[in-house]
């Protein structure tokens, strides 16, 4: 399955973005999937996931409370909302699906990655 994250660009302090990420193709009912971020020099961390049918979610500390990841498995898409973006939320954006129940932030349990989508936040 190939995957595509869009919605970043250019805001200021304080707005809100939404970036979706779209599967190829259905995917099956034991998938998770992530989001992380890489920010210049420094290391791909983790931002949110979600299990399959939505009824578990996982955020950072960094991003909890201003951030909500959601999915709707119908358009084969999973969102995340970010709310008082600040600065520091600069990077680019990945999606990723892992297999399994239970989301994760371990970045190597996610087999499957697409092309990020650049969040700039002016400050």
């Amino acid at each position: 399955v190939q995957l595509q994250a869009s919605g970043g660009g250019l805001v200021q302090a304080g707005d809100s973005l939404r970036l979706s990420c779209s599967a190829s193709r259905r995917t099956s009912s034991n998938n998770t999937v992530g989001w992380f971020r890489q920010a210049p020099g420094k290391e791909r961390e983790f931002v949110a996931a979600i299990s399959w049918n939505g009824g578990i979610t996982l955020y950072s500390d960094s991003v909890k409370g201003r951030c909500t990841i959601s999915r709707d498995n119908a358009k084969n898409t999973v969102y995340l909302v970010m709310n008082s973006l600040k600065p520091e939320d600069t990077a680019v954006y990945h999606c990723a699906a892992a297999r399994g129940s239970v989301p994760s932030s371990s970045r190597s349990l996610y087999g499957y990655w697409g092309q990020g989508t650049l969040v700039t936040v002016s400050s």
